[in-house]
This record gives C-alpha cells, sequence and structure tokens, in this order.
C-alpha cells in the first residue's frame, strides 16, 4: 500500500505528505519525488495507490505524466489527483480529460484538501474490493467448469470402457486411439482446448458396439455380408447413443462416433460423407483408429506388422483418408512409436 507524490518543490512535498499523514492508515508508505521521471517510473513499476502530482514541472509536467500513466493503468485502478494554480482552470480541465481523478488548487487548503483524498481513498477501495471480488468470481467459476469437464470425462471413460468390455481382446485399444487422434489435432495446428477435448472424447468412436451381438463381435472368422451390415450399424447406435448432449465435449464424441468410418472418397459407412464435409474429427479418428486396428491382434486376425500398415495407409492417402490428416500423423511418427509402446495390449 503506497502513495506517490510527485512535486518538483521540496517544501510541498513536506506540506501534502504532513497532510497525508492525518488521514491514511499509519502503515500506508508515502513516496516523494522532486524528479518527475523518477516518480513517473515508480508509479508504473509499483501501482500506487494514490499518485499526487504537480502540473508545473521541469522535463515532464503534471498533464504528460498523468497521459503516460494512464497508458498503464484504468481510471479506478490508480487515482490521480493534480494541483494547479487557482487561476490556471484550463489546465484543470486538460489534466481531467488526460486521465486525473480530481484537482487541487494551490495553496493547498486543508478543508479542501481532506474529503478530496478520502473521496480518491474510498473510490480506489471499493475498486479493489470489486477485483478482488471478480477474481474470487472467476476462480469459483474456473473450479467448477474443470468439476464439470472431470465429471464428463468420467462419464465418456465409462462408456467407452463398456463398449471395451464388450470386445475385451481390443486391450488398450481405445487410449491409443485418443493419444494417436491428439497427436494428428496438434499436428495439423488445432488449439489446446480442441486437443484436449479430443483426447477426451475419441475413446467413444465404438461405444456403439454395445449394440453389436456377440456372436458377431466375437466371431473369430471372416464375417458374411450380412454380419457386416449390422456391425455396421454400430457408427450410427454410438451416435444415436450420445446425440442430443449439450456437452461440447460430448457432442464431439457423438460426431466421432457417427464419422469414423467415412471415407475421404465417399466410398465410407453410415452415409457415405466425401472430403471435407466428413467433420474433421472424423477424418482424424479414421486414421488413428485403421492403424491401431491393423497393429492390433483381433478374434479374426493376426497383427499387422509396422512396414505392412503403414504402406496400406499410404495407399487409402486421398482415398479413405484425408492427405492433410495423414501427412500430420506421420510427421509424428516417433510419438506415434512412444505411444503404440507404453500403451500395448496386456
Amino acid at each position: 500500500m503506497a502513495i506517490a507524490i510527485v512535486d518538483d518543490t521540496p517544501i510541498n512535498l513536506t506540506l501534502i505528505q504532513a497532510l497525508l499523514r492525518k488521514i491514511i492508515p499509519a502503515q500506508m508508505e508515502i513516496r516523494c519525488f522532486t524528479a518527475p521521471r523518477e516518480g513517473l517510473a515508480w508509479s508504473l513499476s509499483q501501482e500506487p495507490d494514490l499518485v499526487i502530482v504537480d502540473y508545473m514541472m521541469p522535463e515532464l509536467n503534471g498533464i504528460e505524466f498523468i497521459r503516460t500513466l494512464r497508458q498503464r493503468y484504468p481510471l479506478e485502478q490508480v487515482p490521480i489527483l493534480m494541483v494547479t494554480a487557482a487561476h490556471e482552470k484550463e489546465v484543470r480541465y486538460q489534466s481531467l480529460e488526460a486521465g486525473a481523478n480530481d484537482f487541487l488548487t494551490k495553496p493547498l487548503d486543508r478543508h479542501e484538501f481532506d474529503p478530496r483524498v478520502r473521496t480518491m481513498w474510498s473510490l480506489h477501495t471499493s475498486y479493489t474490493r470489486l477485483s478482488r471480488w471478480n477474481e474470487d468470481l472467476q476462480a469459483e467459476v474456473a473450479r467448477q467448469t474443470a468439476d464439470l469437464i472431470n465429471r464428463e470425462r468420467e462419464t465418456i471413460t465409462r462408456l467407452a470402457r463398456a463398449a471395451e468390455f464388450r470386445d475385451p481382446e481390443t486391450g488398450a485399444h481405445i487410449l491409443r486411439v485418443s493419444h494417436y487422434s491428439r497427436l494428428i489435432a496438434e499436428a495439423l495446428g488445432m488449439d489446446q482446448a480442441f486437443c484436449d477435448r479430443l483426447l477426451t472424447a475419441a475413446p467413444m468412436h465404438d461405444v456403439g458396439k454395445v449394440g453389436t451381438p456377440d456372436h458377431i463381435l466375437l466371431k473369430p472368422g471372416r464375417l458374411t455380408p450380412e454380419e457386416m451390415d449390422i456391425v455396421r450399424r454400430h457408427a450410427q447406435i454410438g451416435h444415436d447413443i450420445l446425440a442430443g448432449s449439450s456437452s461440447p465435449m460430448i457432442q464431439m464424441a457423438a460426431e466421432i462416433a457417427l464419422n469414423h468410418h467415412e471415407k475421404f472418397d465417399g466410398s465410407g459407412y453410415p452415409k457415405g460423407t466425401r472430403g471435407q464435409e466428413i467433420p474433421l474429427v472424423g477424418r482424424i479418428v479414421a486414421v488413428a483408429d485403421v492403424f491401431d486396428a491393423l497393429t492390433s491382434a483381433r478374434p479374426y486376425k493376426e497383427a499387422w506388422d509396422l512396414d505392412r500398415a503403414v504402406a496400406l495407409l499410404h495407399e487409402g492417402r486421398g482415398t479413405h483418408f484425408d492427405p492433410d490428416c495423414l501427412d500430420a500423423f506421420f510427421s509424428r511418427w516417433e510419438d506415434v512409436l512412444l505411444i503404440r509402446e507404453r500403451y500395448r495390449d496386456e
């Protein structure tokens, strides 16, 4: 807590300081400056609770002082009192336009000085309390928002686990797909909020498999065309489970569930959407999901080696996969391998 007094006349500094000591708290520091540039530098670095500045000073007059200070602090944050001669009416107008809250006239009158300083002090105290209240409110909003996001993540994780339990041999598939997806989004230059939301939403891509019968989902051999049609319904089922939520995270999960089997050339399912009409999250997860499905063991196939999987992904560039998403995936290849190693199937 500090007050700055800036006046090139030492006797004025002494007088103002004496008047202040009668009305401010004892612990309040008073800093006096006869050099206006020193006073300005200190005020810019310390955010004083009140500034009292004289108009007529060498090198830097009071108007210039106030204009510079106001570039840093708004009117309510640092109150400023300008001291002028009684006849300098135009200067007082200019000081108010420059950003002074009020002015004092010379010679200083204690009966005028006290109420003006008390008013400035009261305004500043109110501003400080309001600022702290706003900070506390923002902190509480941030805490509650974080709690809400954590609950959403828990809901999504539990739903994803429900789908995983239907197909236990997929192991850490949902973790790998979600982390691969975030890598792609990062490489595409998406913002952090998008990337974090995608990390949480991507595990829901196959939640619709809860509607696939076990004798088809766990069949060790090749599926018949009729059985494939039933499996393909999981994209629409997953979307229907998640659709209609007010949560941006679950909305993204619904979009992923519906679109992660669409292909860039329009030959995918369930809608046959093509190119940029496929939502970006669907195009991203398509790359991550296919890569992990190829390189993981399933009841109906052995895991492919990396070279064979990479070759197939390159073959699908521009037909199955969005070229930008595929290029982004391979631009983070070392990270892909680290994720694959970290989340191995048990």
